[in-house]
């Protein structure tokens, strides 16, 4: 069964910082895409950050320079470093697996960021 569990949201003032935390089970995390996406309601979800299984990172414009994405082969998570936190990237967060050549793409619950003063 495959798993994939977000921690670290939660309420930060504009400015402020948050660490979100993936942590996989159930596949191959190596192999996969891991990435972070966002939504609000009333929209799309949208992606935020990737990385890919040699560690090279994409990032959404709206993030560049705020926003680091990061993984760990040996304990099967992916990380977002979020800084300068603004209100508009208050959102439910999503972490993704997606393995580039079998197609299979996971998705975690979801974490709640909220940033407000």
């Amino acid at each position: 069964q495959v798993q994939l569990v977000e921690s670290g949201g939660g309420l930060v003032q504009p400015g402020g910082s948050l660490r979100l935390s993936c942590a996989a089970s159930g596949i191959i995390f190596s192999a996969y895409i891991m990435g972070w996406h966002r939504q609000v309601p009333g929209k799309q979800r949208e992606l935020v950050a990737k990385i890919t299984y040699d560690a090279t990172a994409d990032y959404a414009d709206f993030v560049k320079g705020r926003f680091t994405i990061s993984r760990d082969d040996a304990k099967d998570t992916v990380s977002l470093q979020m800084n300068s936190l603004e209100p508009d990237d208050t959102a439910v967060y999503y972490c993704s697996g997606v393995h580039p050549l079998l197609g299979r793409n996971y998705w975690g619950q979801g974490t709640q960021v909220t940033v407000s003063s």
